[in-house]
């Protein structure tokens, strides 16, 4: 099966974990599994993601495709762009606490949770009480994996019984060995200068929890009968007790040695040992002990290498050691005991024959783990994987039908006070209270909808009203936006962009409300407090406030503050567009963030509204650049995703697509089409709003059709299954705004009118 996968449909992975010369027994797996799948399979390419504690430290090799600071956000976010556009087809990650960014290392789902490849990750250590931080991540992680590796059965446990995992989600494949042949240590001792010495060997980054204080207590009833024996302590002191104390710790573990009588029976090698060498260090030993403390390891590569090169070994009854070891393949002695430490060498080193045999068994044993065969039995989990991935199919769309406005979703998320901003799933999450934004977009809709009982959109309308009314502050002449769930808020004036969609809303009410009350409240509040607007330093705040001039010029022809807003930033918009400009660049800014189609719309109606021709002329240009950058090759709307902003000139990246951009798209067009006749604009219209019935990238309508609601996105690993008050509120108000421009475009069929 992994024959075959490897010469078929798996041509190409991606590889994430610590890699040589970075030293860590982590970055000797990686290093390994790289090497165990070009010899296996050298047809299958393998990018290497290299994991970077010192970035500019490591010099590392061309297997190394790129690395990945650690604690550097923004880099998982680019790799995980590097990886989607590689060209490989599924993400095997070596998992391990401490070697990635954040909280547990949740940097890495946030990599993962921006690719849309399945996702295979080995598992280096499975904790059986974990910390909040570190449930968590695992559970995303499991989330995220079509499959998981653990390296021991116990593993396999603990995920299902700790972490709720699907078994069928659980893959165990043994820790891989180097394929070496099975040799007497005799014929290695000479190049150590061991002639003549009985071995016992521990391998590993130094550290108190390795237990090597037990191993030495144990060595003077040893010594006293094999005065010759050699206890060989091979490894460098872990990286993190050097920079905490330095040697301190093998000095003192020298110390205890020599207060025991046994410096000339004890041997401190301190170095990081490459590859080969280890392993002849392993077949010169006639022990290999692992007297380690922790009863939770799962994973000891040394252990498995020592039990692949065949060494008779005595070990602690950690996890992995108790699974390996078991049915006689090795000997397993209490934690901490020195007595039977000591039992168990003289036993096997006063007895050959049993030496021999046991080391025999672990050979056998070892031959069953292998580099070759960890490569296949992953390979065929990785083809698995792939092949259970959903493919995406692109689909001829018929023209979309327009869902009809419903108020039931915003209506779930609202209460007494206003409309809550967030929610988990469908749900109102509490915790984050409400803003202005929202409910000035709620109170908009109110004006918008049709089909709705008149009391409701009376109780409504006056409850979101009295939200933006309760907002302003006049002692800092600005509304605020954010407030608790407990009606307190949480500072003194928001931001402008959250002050100019107030002003569009008021605008708007005092145009479109459907009662006089509501009509008279917002011309009031807006001769009130639109002044702020004439102060607005952002460009969608601008535009906001313009939109909103608009209408209120609409509501009351002649209105003074309305018309002084809608002349005080055209010119200077059209100023920071000359600047900005470049030929493949017909934008106001040198980046892109949200909302843009909002600049265009206003420009648009700052035009119409002041009988400015040449406004209207620009607004229609940069719209039409921003609908190109907003449709994908396959002629989709493609929202600009959220990781596109704020990069100069760059093209606009995939993802994550927010169901704002599509409403700004849709009234975008209407208003062009508002002030051209161009039908044009009607396709780009339907364009955008079919985004919310399926018509993406992706294939999956984030609208809810059957109670209003909206999903809060496109990831690149499918829908974010949150709706927010913003998502819900730009779907219904798309719905209006199409079902509008659909009857708009029908009179102007009707009358035959095409504005110039």
């Amino acid at each position: 099966m992994a024959g075959n996968a490897a010469t078929g449909s798996i041509n190409h992975l991606a590889l994430i974990g610590n890699f040589l010369p970075r030293q860590c027994g982590l970055a000797t797996f990686t290093t390994d599994v790289w090497q165990a799948m070009r010899d296996r399979f050298p047809e299958v390419r393998v990018d290497v993601y290299a994991m970077d504690d010192h970035p500019g430290r490591y010099a590392y090799p061309p297997a190394v495709t790129a690395a990945i600071p650690q604690n550097e956000l923004a880099a998982y976010v680019d790799t995980a762009r590097a990886i989607e556009t590689s060209g490989a087809q599924a993400i095997w990650v070596q998992h391990e606490y401490g070697i990635y960014g954040g909280p547990a290392g949740e940097h890495l789902l946030t990599l993962l949770d921006r690719t849309t490849l399945p996702v295979i990750a080995t598992l280096h250590t499975v904790l059986e009480k974990p910390n909040a931080d570190e449930r968590r991540v695992m559970e995303g992680l499991l989330r995220r994996c079509a499959k998981v590796v653990v390296m021991a059965e116990r593993g396999r446990e603990i995920l299902r019984r700790v972490y709720g995992a699907n078994p069928r989600q659980i893959a165990m494949i043994p820790h891989g060995v180097p394929d070496r042949a099975f040799v007497d240590p005799e014929q290695l001792k000479p190049r150590f200068g061991w002639e003549g010495r009985e071995v016992v060997l521990t391998f590993g980054l130094l550290a108190p929890n390795k237990g090597i204080e037990t191993m030495i207590e144990a060595l003077p009833a040893v010594v006293a009968k094999h005065p010759h024996l050699l206890y060989v302590v091979l490894g460098a002191t872990h990286p993190n007790l050097v920079a905490h104390e330095g040697e301190a710790y093998r000095d003192r573990l020298k110390a205890q040695a020599a207060e025991l009588g046994i410096s000339d029976n004890v041997a401190f090698i301190d170095g990081f040992v490459e590859h080969d060498e280890l392993i002849d260090y392993l077949q010169a030993a006639d022990i290999y002990a692992t007297p380690y403390l922790n009863p939770a390891q799962i994973t000891s590569g040394t252990l498995s290498y020592a039990v692949g090169v065949g060494k008779a070994v005595i070990s602690t009854p950690y996890v992995h050691a108790t699974e390996i070891l078991a049915d006689g393949h090795g000997v397993l002695v209490d934690f901490r005991d020195v007595a039977a430490f000591s039992r168990e060498m003289e036993r096997l080193l006063a007895n050959g024959r049993d030496r021999t045999r046991l080391a025999q068994r672990a050979y056998d044993r070892g031959r069953t783990m292998i580099w070759p065969r960890l490569a296949e039995a992953t390979l065929a989990q990785v083809e698995a994987a792939v092949t259970a991935h959903p493919k995406r199919l692109s689909q001829s769309h018929a023209k979309a039908k327009p869902l009809a406005p419903n108020f039931a979703a915003v209506e779930r998320m609202s209460d007494a006070t206003g409309m809550l901003q967030h929610s988990i799933y469908s749900v109102p999450d509490r915790r984050h209270g409400y803003c202005i934004d929202d409910n000035a977009r709620a109170l908009m809709l109110m004006s918008a909808i049709d089909d709705i009982d008149p009391v409701v959109r009376d109780k409504w309308t006056t409850i979101y009203a009295s939200f933006l009314q309760y907002a302003w502050n006049p002692e800092a002449r600005r509304f605020r936006n954010f407030m608790n769930f407990d009606r307190t808020w949480c500072e003194d004036a928001g931001s402008e962009d959250s002050n100019g969609r107030t002003i569009w809303a008021l605008g708007v009410t005092a145009r479109d409300g459907r009662e006089p009350k509501h009509r008279d409240w917002a011309k009031s509040m807006f001769d009130a407090t639109a002044s702020c607007a004439l102060e607005l330093g952002s460009l969608r705040a601008q535009s906001f406030a313009m939109l909103g001039a608009a209408a209120m010029l609409e509501a009351s022809p002649g209105h003074k503050l309305a018309h002084a807003i809608l002349e005080r930033f055209p010119d200077d918009q059209l100023a920071l567009l000359e600047e900005a400009r470049r030929p493949q660049w017909q934008w106001f800014e040198i980046v892109l963030a949200y909302d843009n189609a909002r600049l265009p719309q206003g420009m648009i109606r700052a035009g119409m509204a002041l009988g400015r021709p040449e406004l209207v002329a620009r607004g229609l240009e940069t719209l039409d650049w921003i609908v190109a950058k907003q449709t994908s090759p396959e002629g989709r709307f493609r929202a600009v995703g959220t990781e596109s902003f704020h990069r100069p000139y760059a093209e606009p990246l995939q993802f994550d697509q927010q169901p704002l951009e599509a409403q700004a798209t849709v009234d975008a067009c209407a208003t062009a089409f508002e002030a051209t006749g161009d039908e044009r604009w009607i396709v780009e219209a339907e364009r955008a709003y079919a985004w919310y019935l399926g018509h993406n990238d992706l294939d999956l309508p984030l609208a809810t059709s059957t109670d209003g609601g909206c999903f809060d996105g496109l990831m690149p690993t499918g829908l974010n299954r949150n709706q927010g008050a913003e998502s819900i509120l730009a779907l219904q108000l798309a719905n209006c705004a199409i079902s509008a421009l659909s009857k708009n475009a029908q009179g102007v069929a009707g009358t035959g009118r095409v504005v110039a």
